[in-house]
């Protein structure tokens, strides 16, 4: 029976079992669809080049499917781990998680079970040998089928103390897990920090908030905060804030004096520090935001904060365009950096979320033929995409908007030109 007729169907007739058991059809449906799903993004990474796909396989998936690039990465992860693979000589090989993804082809196991096995698979300490692995996963599967993944996810620890009962763990196992994430700004502005933390990185950051994040100290109510030596009395006993507000306090100004420290060196031709744009009418209404380099919007009230420490850098604009940033070298200087992390704010490639501080500088006229390095004619893309440009097949042009526009090859959209609007959402709304 076709979507459209089931969606359409009278359901007023249904009684509450009834109901139950059509929902719980719908379920085994969505669960069996990954299987495909598994197929073609293995195909697309197996097959597809990056000039194809216009980068990775998890950005065109995101584009493709208008899905975050966070959830097509889990997808491509996802697929690696329960999609059908190839040998050297192309013979096909069974899945990673084999009991797993024939379970779930069969409808047996939703995203909540499946999300437990796969943690559960490669949270495995490396000692643990592949016929275990295999039977600890086969295991897994089929009680997934039988319980729900909060129940499932207390069965998977149990069997994880049961194989490693001693919980030793290599500094392989560990530098495997090691990472931390900085989420997405919130609409107040605020961000979330996860992660794991190495036993090292977990000593040294103790031991700088044993300092920094002791009570009274580094607290940004008090009109001169104490960022070195020992606290007074009295800053001590007003200190209202939780141990949580002191930690975040002290890692920022462990933070701060990292950057004014001087240590960090330069990072694509500036030294490593906080780049902010804004306009002057902002500045002078004392409201409004900054953009970082990074992507970060700050509160005008933060940007003048840190302005009273930082060394200044004017750039100025007309209608778009950057005014006096010109010379014949080859390499952009720090101004004309400073004016694209203002200007294009992040890599202008289609699609593309890689913020300014982590992007390359390229020339939309080669200069090789205009032999200069005007503002205007440049822009910032990230090493991925900056590899896809000639002679790969795309290649970019300004349009009299001052917008970069990127051209793909023929084969693709029949060339239409693309621009990146993800990080000037202002000028869609």
């Amino acid at each position: 029976m076709g979507f459209d007729e089931v969606a359409d169907a009278d359901i007023d007739a249904l009684n509450t079992e009834q109901c139950l058991a059509m929902l719980e059809q719908c379920e085994q449906v969505r669960r069996r669809l990954p299987a495909v799903e598994h197929r073609l993004i293995n195909k697309l990474a197996r097959e597809a080049t990056p000039q194809e796909l216009g980068g990775k396989v998890s950005h065109a998936i995101a584009e493709a499917t208008l899905t975050s690039r966070a959830e097509a990465a889990r997808r491509v992860r996802e697929a690696a781990d329960l999609g059908e693979r190839c040998g050297l000589t192309g013979e096909p090989l069974a899945p990673v998680l084999a009991a797993t993804a024939a379970a779930q082809r069969a409808g047996r196991l939703g995203a909540g079970q499946v999300g437990v096995i796969r943690r559960f698979y490669h949270h495995l300490p490396g000692f643990i040998d592949a016929d275990t692995r295999e039977a600890a996963e086969a295991r897994l599967a089929e009680l997934g089928a039988q319980y729900r993944p909060e129940t499932l996810a207390g069965l998977a620890q149990h069997l994880m103390d049961c194989l490693n009962p001693d919980g030793n763990y290599t500094d392989e196992d560990r530098a495997r897990r090691r990472g931390l994430t900085l989420g997405n700004q919130q609409p107040d502005g605020m961000s979330a920090l996860r992660g794991w933390l190495t036993p090292e990185a977990r000593a040294s950051l103790e031991a700088v908030l044993a300092k920094l994040a002791a009570p009274g100290m580094c607290n940004p109510t008090d009109e001169n905060p104490c960022v070195d030596g020992a606290p007074t009395e009295d800053a001590i006993e007003h200190d209202a804030r939780s141990a949580a507000h002191r930690n975040h306090d002290g890692l920022n100004a462990a933070l701060r004096a990292v950057l004014a420290s001087g240590e960090l060196g330069q990072h694509n031709g500036l030294p490593a520090s906080i780049i902010v744009s804004t306009t002057l009418a902002e500045l002078e209404q004392a409201a409004g935001r900054g953009i970082t380099g990074g992507g970060t919007r700050l509160p005008i009230s933060d940007v003048i904060r840190l302005a009273r420490h930082a060394h200044h850098y004017l750039a100025v604009f007309d209608k778009g365009k950057a005014v006096a940033l010109y010379h014949s070298k080859r390499l952009a200087s720090p101004g004309q950096r400073i004016v694209l992390y203002a200007k294009d704010r992040g890599c202008s490639a289609p699609g593309c979320t890689v913020p300014g501080y982590y992007c390359e500088v390229h020339h939309i006229t080669d200069y090789a033929d205009c032999r200069t390095t005007n503002a205007d004619n440049l822009t910032l893309t990230c090493g991925p995409h900056h590899r896809l440009l000639q002679p790969r097949g795309w290649t970019t042009r300004k349009h009299p908007s001052g917008r970069t526009e990127w051209i793909p090859p023929p084969h693709l959209d029949r060339g239409q030109p693309r621009t990146n609007t993800y990080h000037h959402p202002e000028k869609l709304l």
